[in-house]
């Protein structure tokens, strides 16, 4: 009865080991190579082509990315990827993602509770620390995804840069 126990403990925690799997990297990966090789990148990888941003990311960093998956670019109303991925909103699309790209690396055990940073686009992010990790709106999935050129941490909505204000909004 107690090795039955056992097996049944082994094999849940095995089963609880491959759903959370990490995701397969190579210390040697860049950034923008470990996201081509994860299948739940593919919508930002595609983001990231048409943005013209994969050799950015595959530049010598370090880079923090808050990669959103693809269930994240899902979650955004409908329509509205494939706007970003026409050619006439390539701006909008490239500031996008470079809201989601801090330069430096920044793990997660250097997070604080309230600390804000700035972005490759300009503006703050702010991290929250409670029971899980935030980023703005979005929850940390997977975190400290070691790449060459810096670290990547998986999120579960695809955060936007607050609206710049212009002269014409005063």
């Amino acid at each position: 009865m107690k090795s039955a126990t056992l097996f049944l403990s082994a094999l849940v925690m095995s089963l609880f080991m491959l759903a959370f799997a990490p995701v397969k990297t190579v210390e040697s990966d860049t950034i923008a190579n470990l996201a081509a090789n994860t299948d739940d990148l593919s919508t930002l990888v595609m983001a990231l082509e048409v943005a013209g941003l994969v050799e950015t990311l595959n530049g010598e960093g370090p880079f923090t990315v808050f990669a959103p998956t693809n269930a994240a670019f899902d979650k955004l109303p409908e329509g509205t990827l494939e706007s970003l991925l026409k050619p006439e909103n390539k701006d909008q699309l490239t500031s996008i993602l470079a809201y989601h790209v801090v330069s430096g690396k920044v793990e997660s055990g250097s997070l604080e509770n309230g600390m804000t940073a700035t972005t490759v686009e300009g503006s703050d992010i702010q991290i929250m620390i409670g029971d899980d990790v935030k980023i703005n709106d979005a929850t940390v999935i997977q975190a400290d995804i070691a790449a060459s050129n810096g670290v990547v941490h998986l999120i579960d909505t695809v955060i936007m840069p607050p609206k710049k204000q212009t002269s014409a909004d005063f």
